[in-house]
C-alpha cells in the first residue's frame, strides 16, 4: 500500500482519488480552494464533473498543504496553465525521494515549455513521470478498462508509477520518450477541436477520418523535429488519445468545436462549455512551435485562423482541400 497526494480536485484528480482508493492506496486529495474541498468533503461527490461517483470516506481531503507531504507519489492533476504554480507551492514540502507525476496535457503558454520541463525547473530534486493516453475522467472513475502510458527519463521512476497505479481497470505501459508522449497528449486537443467543428458543420465521417489521419501526421512531424520518436505517435499517447478525444462527447475540446461549427465564436464556445478547453491554448502553442521548428502544419494553421483570427470554418476547410498536390508518403512519419 502506497501513500498518494493528488494535487488538483477537478474531474481527473477526483477520479484518480476514487480509483486509487479502491485499489488499496492511501489517498489525500488536495486543492488550494477551500470552498471546493469543503463541498467535496460534505457531499462526497463532484456533482458538476463526476455526477453519481461517490468519493469514499477513506479519501482524505485538504485545502492546506502540510509542512511535509507524507507520500511516495504526488500526482499533479491541474490544468496545464496551473502546473508551474502547483509545483511552486509544493517546494519545501516534498522529500527528494518522492516521485512527482503529472496527468495534465499541454504546454506552458508563456514559454512553450513541455510540462515535464516546467516540473523539473520547480522541483529539480524529484523524479518526474508524465501520464498520458486515452483516459476520460468520467470513465476512469467508473472503472471502465483504461490503458495509458507512464513516460520518464528514469525507467525506475516510470516502473514505480506503473506498480502503484496499475489495477484491474487501469493498465499502464512505460515509455522513455517523454517529449513524444507529452506532445501527442497536448496537440491532439487541437485536432479534437477541429473534429468538433466538422461535427458542428455536419460534414460526416469521411471528413473526420481524414482530419484525424492527417492530424496525427502533423503532430508526429512536429514531434520528430523536437526530438521525439516517430513510433510514439502510433501508440496510446498519440493515435489512441487522438481517437478518444475526437469521437467522445466527454471531450470538452470536441464539444467546443461543435459549437464553433454551429456558428459560435471560440470564446463564446468556451464560455458555454464552462470548463477549461485545453485545445484553445494548445492551438496557439502548436502554431508558434511549428514556426519555431519550421514544420509544416496546415491543419494547425487553419485551426489557429478560426480560433484567433475569426476565419469562417468553411473557408478554413476550403484552404485545406485546395492545397497543392502531394504524395501521401511525403515526410511519412512511419517510414524511417
Amino acid at each position: 500500500m502506497a501513500k498518494l497526494f493528488i494535487c488538483g480536485a477537478g474531474g481527473f484528480g477526483t477520479s484518480l482519488s476514487v480509483m486509487c482508493d479502491q485499489n488499496g492506496q492511501t489517498v489525500t486529495l488536495y486543492s488550494p480552494f477551500q470552498k471546493e474541498i469543503e463541498m467535496l468533503s460534505s457531499e462526497r461527490e463532484h456533482k458538476k464533473l463526476l455526477p453519481g461517483i461517490v468519493i469514499p470516506m477513506s479519501v482524505q481531503m485538504t485545502w492546506k498543504l502540510p509542512e511535509q507531504i507524507d507520500a511516495e507519489l504526488v500526482i499533479i492533476a491541474t490544468p496545464s496553465f496551473a502546473v508551474r504554480s502547483a509545483c511552486a507551492s509544493l517546494k519545501g514540502h516534498l522529500a527528494p525521494e518522492t516521485v512527482v507525476s503529472c496527468v495534465a496535457k499541454g504546454f506552458e503558454p508563456e514559454t512553450l515549455k513541455p510540462l515535464a520541463q516546467v516540473i523539473g525547473e520547480e522541483l529539480p530534486e524529484n523524479q518526474r513521470v508524465m501520464i498520458s493516453g486515452p483516459s476520460h475522467a468520467e470513465e476512469v472513475a467508473r472503472g471502465v478498462p483504461t490503458t495509458v502510458v507512464a513516460a520518464s527519463d528514469d525507467q525506475a521512476a516510470a516502473e514505480f508509477v506503473q506498480d502503484i497505479l496499475m489495477s484491474p481497470t487501469l493498465r499502464i505501459y512505460t515509455n522513455d520518450d517523454v517529449i513524444g508522449v507529452e506532445l501527442g497528449g497536448a496537440v491532439k486537443n487541437v485536432i479534437a477541436l477541429a473534429a468538433g467543428i466538422t461535427d458542428g458543420l455536419e460534414l460526416g465521417d469521411n471528413s473526420k477520418a481524414a482530419l484525424m489521419t492527417r492530424g496525427i501526421t502533423e503532430i508526429a512531424r512536429l514531434g520528430v523535429a523536437m526530438g521525439a520518436k516517430s513510433e510514439t505517435f502510433a501508440g496510446l499517447s498519440g493515435i489512441g488519445d487522438l481517437i478518444v478525444t475526437c469521437t467522445s462527447m466527454h471531450s470538452r475540446n470536441r464539444r467546443a468545436g461543435i459549437l464553433i461549427g454551429q456558428g459560435k465564436t471560440a470564446l463564446q464556445a468556451i464560455e458555454e462549455v464552462g470548463m477549461t478547453v485545453e485545445g484553445y491554448t494548445a492551438t496557439k502553442c502548436a502554431w508558434e512551435l511549428a514556426k519555431r521548428y519550421q514544420v509544416e502544419m496546415p491543419i494547425i494553421e487553419q485551426v489557429y485562423a478560426v480560433l484567433y483570427e475569426d476565419k469562417p470554418p468553411r473557408e478554413a476547410i476550403g484552404a485545406l482541400m485546395g492545397r497543392s498536390k502531394r504524395h501521401e508518403a511525403e515526410s511519412n512519419w512511419l517510414v524511417k
